[in-house]
């Protein structure tokens, strides 16, 4: 599910590398979307049968709040991206 999710993210036009190569956005997304897997203890399946649950725990008033900020927020706006791509499966 994480090769769809990435090429969902780059057909939404998400970088998939930077100007010099280096890994971008959609690579990001990907890493923190998995990161939330492992901090939960969910597979990528679990977390997409779930995301509203936990996008409200990462997100402003959540329980996981000061986590889903780390990054400029990158985290939570993975998190989105992520219900956003389940949502158009």
């Amino acid at each position: 599910m994480f090769e769809r999710f990435q090429n969902y993210l780059i057909e939404q036009g998400y970088s998939l590398r930077t100007p010099l190569g280096k890994p971008s956005t959609v690579f990001d997304y990907s890493n923190r979307i998995q990161t939330i897997c492992d901090r939960e203890n969910v597979s990528i399946n679990q977390l997409a049968d779930n995301i509203a649950h936990f996008i409200q725990k990462y997100d402003a008033f959540g329980l996981e709040a000061e986590f889903g900020r780390r990054s400029h927020s990158a985290y939570i706006n993975a998190l989105r991206r992520f219900e956003e791509f389940i949502n158009i499966k």
